[in-house]
């Protein structure tokens, strides 16, 4: 997730984290015997450490605590983590009405880590945390820094825990579990009933056996997606976690995919020659590489590596090594590429992965934002005595330069691909005059796209299907790199983006189709299909490379949905994907409402009688932070915006269902037809209880300052509606991802929410309706 503009509205820079010297894993000080001690959790993060946010739709925190584990935590687990038997936890759980607990393997634990994280975040201290985890203080500490900037979306604080302690319900607590049980089984029915499937069930549907990859009419241009369910951080290392698995593969392969991307650190994969043992391992993850890349050859698809060098390292680290040391940034400074021993050092390392993995596909690079590495990549290379007095476009384009000299030495046909995300534009034209004549140059098409949404005018970032590229950035950088003799590239999100990244796509086809058809009148000679999010193998990705082939975006859709639903429902389900498009173009697009608006969560998020007090961070907590999600659009044009998409889905979606059931289709093309349409809802869901939460926060805020009797009713009626409703949504989306496992996932932040989630926000609704708006009727007297 590149977040350059974000971490600047958050008011830190770069990788922005504060650690302190001994926080990463490597690079804690150094004991005489020259081995890194181990952290210890006091030495872990915890930033203003403010009180957390309460949860009195429980009887007490450890009611909580077992609530919102037990789909993810083995009951044996969270007793020893709270003094418990394991019997206990079990009959806490069946108290409140949860039933058996379900099976949970040692895969979906690792693959749950960060779910169980984020909603332990307000109730565990650290102790406590690592030992639900099963983790040591380092290995949180290498997460919260390295793990797609986790300790930024959790707000950069760690709220202020007591400790849970296992204590015998007394009478009352025991009324209250009763209560709660009688409420899930009134609402909700049997949590543990089996129906639908498993949570990461979609993992072995996706790995298992896929179809035959078939020629694409679009021919082999490069398109290239990241996994859909990858576990970022260290994907070479961990072979039982295959981020490609054979099936996966496959499909991709047949939905029109060419190339697949992931991490790549260079200390990790080739010899780091001023601290070797930073590279233990490498001669593994290069032999795993090696073994992806001739799996992922079988199916016509490339591999590449995504590069953000070289790292900083620890300021310790330069005490044994002061001429390397450029700029510094907290307790990190750059490995200045302005020293011939460090370029030395990258050339060695490109060359030293090509020679490993010579059917390596290639390479790109984010050379100006995300990590801190040149010492221009944060735009302040004036703090450097070497490269201050460098132009930052010789700077970046020389780090290019560096890894092209690497492919070259090994004699390796890898591709460069120089993307320009984070280049100041006054920097771009000189970059792309001194990039190496093999380098390709990739841009975010849509980026500084004017739009109007409500009235209220702005451009587009990045990640906008609800927008239509390419924009004039984009068109500007690709004539200058094509005058050059570079090939363009265009990074686009096809799937889905970070305006709703809990389904696997959004099913807006006619905008993606339009915009793939953009982009190949204007002579593009690839496509990035999506950062981290996006790779499911879906009908946008497909609908791409029908246009990219020279098809019109009406035909594209028909061919496609023909594929999925059958000749007899095809026109019925491009009407939908053309009205959901026509819908979608209404999102209240802004760069504050893709990273911290609610719609990634929808009706997981909780409502509180009283503010939280909490900003709203990165696709992580959105809290009740309705001026952090706006953006620039004021609260009534935000809500209704978000209104006018959830309506625009919801009433294409029953045209569809009412048009359909007459039409003489087969069992499984109507059931192929429902998973299209299950996505759809889901989605909907999703911007309908946005808009539901934004009005929600509004009325508190103006309750709260009312001071006229029927104001005050009519606002308490007004909650009241808002509550009821979404506790209706979130029985609907609990049903939803009881039956499609997809549905509320994204790689990059694991789940966002499991549907015992969904089930708490019925009893928080619940809550709301049977103590706070009464109790606020009483006080008021109405």
């Amino acid at each position: 997730m590149k977040r350059r503009e974000f971490l600047g509205m958050a008011g830190v820079t770069g990788c922005g984290l504060a650690f302190g010297a001994s926080a990463a894993c490597f690079g804690a000080e150094k004991g005489k015997s020259g081995v890194t001690p181990a952290l210890g959790a006091e030495d872990l993060p915890t930033g203003s450490a403010p009180p957390p946010v309460p949860c009195p739709h429980f009887p007490s925190r450890l009611h909580a605590f077992v609530w919102r584990n037990w789909q993810l935590v083995p009951a044996e687990r969270m007793a020893a983590v709270v003094g418990a038997t394991p019997a206990q936890i079990m009959a806490v759980g069946e108290a409140m009405g949860l039933g058996s607990q379900p099976r949970i393997t040692r895969d979906r634990m690792k693959r749950f880590a960060l779910t169980v994280i984020r909603r332990n975040w307000h109730l565990l201290p650290y102790p406590q945390l690592l030992e639900l985890l099963g983790w040591s203080a380092d290995e949180l500490a290498f997460a919260l820094r390295e793990d797609d900037f986790l300790f930024i979306k959790l707000g950069s604080l760690k709220p202020r825990c007591d400790r849970i302690t296992w204590e015998e319900p007394a009478e009352a607590t025991r009324a209250m579990e009763r209560q709660i049980a009688e409420t899930v089984r009134r609402e909700l029915g049997r949590l543990d009933a089996v129906h639908g499937e498993d949570l990461f069930g979609f993992v072995a549907k996706l790995s298992a056996g896929g179809p035959e990859a078939k020629p694409s009419s679009s021919g082999r241009d490069l398109r290239f997606c990241y996994s859909y369910f990858a576990l970022y951080g260290d994907p070479v290392l961990d072979r039982e976690a295959d981020p490609y698995p054979e099936g996966y593969l496959a499909r991709l392969a047949a939905a029109g995919v060419t190339g697949v991307w992931l991490q790549g650190v260079l200390y990790k994969l080739a010899a780091f020659p001023w601290q070797p043992a930073l590279s233990g391992g490498s001669k593994e993850r290069l032999q795993n590489l090696r073994r992806l890349v001739a799996r992922a050859n079988r199916h016509g698809i490339k591999v590449f590596l995504y590069l953000n060098e070289p790292r900083a390292m620890p300021l310790r680290f330069f005490e044994d090594h002061p001429a390397l040391k450029g700029v510094v940034e907290g307790d990190h400074a750059v490995l200045c590429t302005s020293v011939p021993e460090v370029q030395e050092y990258m050339v060695r390392a490109v060359s030293t992965i090509c020679e490993e993995v010579p059917e390596l596909g290639g390479f790109f690079t984010i050379t100006a934002s995300e990590n801190l590495t040149n010492c221009w990549s944060h735009h302040h290379g004036e703090g450097c005595p070497r490269c201050g007095r460098r132009a930052p476009a010789e700077v970046i384009a020389e780090v290019n330069g560096l890894v092209a000299r690497g492919i070259r030495r090994s004699g390796s046909k890898a591709r460069l691909i120089a993307w320009d995300w984070g280049w100041n534009d006054s920097w771009a034209q000189e970059i792309i005059r001194l990039l190496p004549p093999e380098a390709s140059l990739m841009s975010v098409s849509e980026w500084s796209l004017p739009i109007e949404r409500g009235g209220v005018k702005g451009d587009v970032g990045e990640y906008s299907i609800s927008s239509i590229g390419p924009g004039p950035r984009a068109k500007r950088h690709w004539e200058m790199a094509r005058k050059r003799g570079l090939r363009a590239i265009a990074k686009i999100q096809a799937g889905n983006t970070w305006e709703l990244s809990a389904v696997p796509y959004i099913p807006a086809l006619e905008n993606v189709a339009v915009h793939a058809a953009n982009l190949r009148q204007a002579g593009v000679d690839g496509l990035m299909l999506g950062w981290t999010l996006g790779g499911y193998p879906s009908p946008n990705i497909e609908v791409v490379a029908e246009c990219m082939a020279g098809k019109l975006p009406q035909d594209a859709m028909r061919t496609v949905a023909e594929r999925r639903v059958g000749k007899r429902l095809a026109s019925l389900l491009v009407e939908a994907w053309t009205a959901f498009s026509k819908a979608f173009s209404e999102f209240p697009f802004d760069t504050a409402v893709l990273y911290n608006g609610p719609q990634q969560l929808g009706p997981a998020n909780l409502l509180w009688a009283q503010p939280t007090g909490y900003r709203s961070t990165m696709t992580g907590f959105p809290y009740d932070d309705l001026d952090g999600w706006r953006g620039r659009y004021p609260a009534e044009v935000f809500a209704n915006q978000f209104d006018k998409v959830a309506d625009g889905f919801n009433n294409a979606i029953a045209r569809l269902r009412e048009k359909a059931a007459s039409v003489d289709a087969t069992r499984a093309q109507m059931q192929a037809l429902e998973d299209e349409l299950r996505v759809a809802e889901a989605a909907a869901i999703h911007f309908k209880s946005a808009a539901n939460q934004a009005r929600f926060v509004a009325s508190r805020r103006a309750l709260a300052q009312a001071t006229d009797p029927a104001e005050a009713r009519r606002l308490i009626d007004a909650i009241e509606h808002l509550v009821r409703n979404e506790q209706a949504l979130a029985r609907r989306l609990y049903a939803l991802q009881r039956q499609d496992s997809r549905i509320g996932f994204e790689a990059a932040n694991q789940y966002f929410y499991v549907p015992l989630d969904l089930a708490e926000k019925v009893l928080n609704c619940r809550d709301l309706l049977e103590r706070w708006l009464p109790e606020e009727r009483r006080r008021r007297g109405v």
